[in-house]
């Protein structure tokens, strides 16, 4: 069956639908406000559009497969494209794979790649760069973060120039959703049979023209890009700024266009200027604090469910996010997913249950630390100290300990045995849980074993049927809840700044920040 082509909106799909090859909507994002209807406006060609980001390291790579926050991999969305691409909807479309069939139980995916498409440099876009791509992040010793991804690949093959089939180790119903994955952009192969990274050429529609990590990042638009209705601004630059008052003060002053993580708690002063208006997209961005659960004390699920009672969740969404998200529940599901478990009760804030599942630790008291830094998500060292103080009436004594924002994600996440952490949404159950929770996940940030767990993941991943698979996914979710070794206190709206000249997407994505980091080729200038 062939794929709608991009920009083409899908309506609801059976199971059938989504194996022939039609992805229909996956999560739904819903705009909340700040974005008057002029802003919706049919886009312009030209101009620059300047954005002002945290969430750039100096540690950070042009390896696609090594993107782990809001500046690579918005950057690497403009350079490079995927097999295919999550619209602001949240429907699975057509990029450089005009179309893809499977077999009856979804262990082979036969892709179809769009012609004419090319490379920055000129070569042009054909199946053999795609079997590079992806055997470049399953080979041996691959530090690509989607490992766990192109770990279900048995093989890949080039059938001819313009078709690829994929041969899955068991069946995976969703395997093309996963082929949107940021750190899965098809990149060129060269005379060597090797992927090039290093230059940043790719076939998105921005080319790279000035790259200094955790600073600054600068593209001009590709002039023999094929995808139309897409990349209207002539230049983009990225700005590193991770202090959040700087990127306010940026753009109110007009030095930048657009910010992300706009500060709550000075939020109200962007709302009061007549330059500058909001974005705020409700999403599956969410707040985790994971434990290592290896380490003492977190071996014991007992002390993991203590300092989940520990947390006051209501609290943090007051405090830190005054309203701006909900509260989680322990699991990175989010309520407008697909396979979200509406029956798993909400866990609250219970200090005597706290020291009930000390006392089956054998502990009376707890004494650990918590490391936090505002890299991790914007008021994470205040929530530490909302943590602290909920803790302490349970009998356990957490110590903030405030760690580097530069070089966050490198020194202190999956390092320190309890941190502050944040995920972006993942389209389904599947691409999360094999990314983060499953054994040996290749983000594993608490390196939790849990072989029912794993078990049932392969089983959801094949499962045709629906009404099984949500019965699977309901019970994934409820372990973590039950068992897992990370707290998930608070779902965070994805807000951002923009001057008014900005002309957004008509529907902004809730997946990731930024429009699903698309906002270079989606957005434009008035």
């Amino acid at each position: 069956m062939k794929q709608k082509q991009p920009g083409e909106p899908s309506s609801g799909v059976t199971r059938r639908d989504l194996v022939k090859g039609t992805m229909g909507l996956l999560w739904a994002g819903v705009l909340l406000g700040g974005l008057p209807l002029p802003a919706f406006a049919e886009p312009k060609k030209g101009g620059r559009l300047v954005f002002g980001l945290a969430g750039a390291s100096t540690t950070d790579s042009l390896d696609p497969g090594l993107a782990e926050d809001d500046f690579m991999m918005l950057l690497s969305q403009a350079l490079r494209g995927n097999l295919v691409e999550i619209d602001s909807s949240g429907n699975a479309i057509p990029e450089l794979a005009e179309s893809w069939e499977s077999s009856p139980d979804a262990r082979v995916w036969t892709f179809k790649l769009r012609s004419g498409v090319q490379f920055h440099n000129g070569k042009p876009f054909v199946a053999d760069d795609v079997v590079a791509t992806l055997d470049y992040h399953r080979k041996d010793g691959s530090k690509s973060l989607s490992k766990s991804i192109v770990s279900q690949i048995d093989e890949v093959k080039a059938i001819d120039d313009s078709t690829v089939r994929v041969s899955l180790k068991g069946g995976n119903a969703d395997f093309p959703v996963l082929m949107s994955d940021y750190h899965l952009s098809i990149l060129p192969r060269g005379a060597d049979g090797q992927v090039d990274w290093r230059s940043g050429v790719g076939t998105g529609g921005y080319m790279l023209k000035e790259y200094n990590p955790g600073v600054r990042a600068f593209v001009v638009r590709n002039p023999n890009y094929w995808k139309p209705g897409r990349a209207h601004v002539e230049e983009a630059e990225l700005i590193a700024i991770a202090d959040s008052v700087a990127r306010q003060n940026a753009l109110l002053t007009g030095k930048v266009n657009v910010i992300n993580r706009v500060e709550i708690k000075t939020l109200s002063l962007l709302q009061r200027s007549n330059k500058v208006r909001i974005a705020e997209v409700t999403g599956l961005n969410h707040a985790t604090m994971p434990m290592i659960a290896k380490l003492s004390p977190f071996q014991d699920n007992n002390v993991r469910l203590a300092l989940k009672y520990a947390v006051d969740r209501e609290q943090w969404v007051k405090s830190i996010l005054r309203g701006h998200g909900s509260v989680g529940n322990d699991h990175p599901i989010g309520r407008q997913q697909k396979y979200f478990n509406s029956e798993l009760a909400q866990r609250q804030y219970d200090p005597d249950k706290a020291r009930f599942y000390l006392k089956q630790a054998g502990l009376d008291s707890l004494d650990i630390s918590i490391s936090a830094a505002d890299a991790a998500f914007a008021g994470a060292v205040d929530a530490g100290v909302l943590f602290e103080e909920s803790a302490r009436k349970a009998g356990i004594n957490l110590k903030v300990v405030r760690e580097s924002n530069d070089g966050y994600w490198i020194n202190v996440w999956a390092k320190k045995p309890m941190c502050m952490c944040y995920w972006t949404g993942r389209a389904t159950p599947d691409w999360i849980f094999s990314q983060i929770y499953a054994s040996g996940a290749s983000w594993g940030d608490t390196q939790w074993n849990n072989e029912r767990f794993d078990k049932l993941m392969l089983q959801a991943r094949s499962e045709l049927d629906e009404a099984r698979r949500k019965a699977i996914y309901w019970d994934m979710q409820a372990m973590l809840h039950d068992e897992g070794s990370t707290v998930v206190p608070m779902f965070m709206n994805h807000i951002m700044g923009m001057g008014n000249d900005v002309v957004t997407s008509p529907t902004v994505a809730g997946d990731m920040a930024l429009d699903g980091m698309r906002a270079i080729e989606r957005w434009s200038l008035a």
